[in-house]
């Protein structure tokens, strides 16, 4: 819970909401403060005939994870979804689906998990948030996506589903 209000920093109480419970409240404004957090996408990207799907390293990482990134404020998910991946790949996204979601507690991050087919392979502007980029088979997706991560959870709950 953030310890001070918001909108004037008086120290936050928590107090009983009717169908909410405790909810940290502002004694000074006489105003609830829900806690905030960021939002952000994470993307399964396959390829026009659906058979493979792209990976990334960024930050001088050697791991693969997803493409990702936040909402921004007045955005739509899907655009975010849309967005991110011509920003980071220069891919155009169609198709763009939503699979689940997950809180990741170390960022304070609501995880919004999509898929989405591109018009094509070509990855062609690459922007210096990603060192690199590689479209692979779907079983060496699997093998190569960061162990231990929630963007490998996301892809194996997303291939479970597509593959029955």
């Amino acid at each position: 819970m953030g310890k001070y209000c918001t909108e004037c920093g008086t120290e936050l109480i928590e107090k009983e909401l009717e169908r909410e419970g405790l909810v940290p409240y502002c004694p000074s404004c006489k105003a609830y403060r829900f806690p905030g957090f960021n939002v952000a996408v994470s993307i399964i990207v396959m390829n026009p005939s659906e058979d493979k799907i792209l990976l990334i390293q960024q930050y001088g990482s050697k791991d693969y994870i997803l493409v990702a990134g936040y909402v921004n404020k007045g955005e739509d998910a899907e655009h975010t979804v849309a967005r991110e991946l011509q920003e980071e790949t220069g891919l155009k996204a169609r198709k763009i689906q939503f699979n689940r979601s997950h809180y990741f507690a170390p960022s304070n991050t609501l995880m919004l998990n999509f898929s989405c087919v591109t018009e094509d392979e070509t990855l062609a502007e690459l922007t210096d948030e990603v060192d690199y980029a590689k479209w692979f088979a779907i079983a060496e997706a699997k093998e190569n996506i960061k162990p231990n991560s929630l963007a490998k959870r996301f892809l194996k709950e997303f291939l479970e589903k597509i593959e029955g």
